[in-house]
Order: structure tokens, then C-alpha cells, then sequence
């Protein structure tokens, strides 16, 4: 399979495209050109140059993008200069720092639907909860059935009093 320097010089050949017309079009350096078309990667102070050229180099010459990406993303994994983001400070990164890299580095359209899923299900199944605690017994379920005696009667609680006029 070809690297991403060759496709880039190939698309750019088969176009019979000079480098300063490349150079013209994108307003990329032409010794910026010539290193993405040699490979050499080492020559840009970081990778996010890196990524932006070749987009940009890769849609003047109508090629596919998101391949050509995916194939540069392959080749600065295999770097050690690459592999890893630039860092501005020296401290060890903490577990925060890496878990939020991760996430950073997902493709969420993969994703997205799954998690959108997962939430409807844990609201349908939190708003079924809530419905049932919120419904509250009934009180008088808990007394049963019961005898009325009146507080000073000495009957055994067979009749009500009459009520007074």
C-alpha cells in the first residue's frame, strides 16, 4: 500500500501539477510540499500542521480525505516523535488527563447513536421508577377492619350513640 507522501505525489503527478502551482492553490509552503511529498514528517514542529497540510494538499487534488487521514493518523502512531500529543508542561499527566484524551480521540458519529439509545432507555426506565414511588398507599389500608366504641360507654360497642340536637 502506498504511504501518504506517495499518494500525495502521485494525485499531484497525474494532475501534471507543478509543485509551485500545489503551492499557488493550497498557500502552503513549497518546502512544506516537498516534505509532505518526501515523508518527512519531522520537518513541522508538530503533528496538527502535519494534519492540516495534508487535508488541505489532499482536498485541492480531489482526493479522499478522510482515508488519506486515517492513513496519515497509521503512519505518526508508528513515529515516537508523533505517537504521542505535545505537551506544554513537564508534569506527569494525571488518570483525568488521559481518560479525557481518550474521549477526545473517539469518533462520536460511530457512537452517538448508541449513546443516545442508552440515555432514552435510562430515562424511560427512571420516569417508570419515579412513577411508581410517587403513588402513595393508601392510609387507611394499614388500620383493617376495626370495632367504633365510644370513649365513656360501658355497652360493648354494638351501637353508635344517637347524635344530640
Amino acid at each position: 500500500m502506498l504511504t501518504v507522501a506517495e499518494q500525495l505525489r502521485r494525485a499531484r503527478e497525474e494532475q501534471k501539477l507543478t509543485v509551485y502551482q500545489v503551492a499557488e492553490i493550497t498557500k502552503i509552503k513549497t518546502d512544506h510540499i516537498r516534505a509532505l511529498e518526501a515523508g518527512r514528517y519531522e520537518t513541522f514542529a508538530a503533528p496538527v500542521y502535519i494534519r492540516g497540510f495534508v487535508r488541505t494538499y489532499a482536498k485541492a487534488l480531489k482526493l479522499d480525505v478522510a482515508q488519506l487521514s486515517d492513513a496519515l493518523e497509521a503512519e505518526l502512531g508508528q513515529t515516537k516523535k508523533f505517537r504521542d500529543p505535545l505537551t506544554l508542561v513537564n508534569e506527569p499527566r494525571s488518570t483525568l488527563d488521559v481518560v479525557l484524551l481518550r474521549l477526545a480521540q473517539l469518533k462520536w458519529q460511530r457512537w452517538a447513536p448508541v449513546l443516545a439509545v442508552l440515555l432514552m432507555m435510562f430515562g424511560g426506565v427512571a420516569a417508570f421508577r419515579s412513577c411508581q414511588t410517587t403513588q402513595k398507599p393508601d392510609p387507611l389500608k394499614k388500620l383493617g377492619p376495626g370495632l367504633y366504641k365510644p370513649p365513656h360507654s360501658s355497652n360493648s360497642g354494638d351501637l353508635l350513640p344517637v347524635p344530640a340536637r
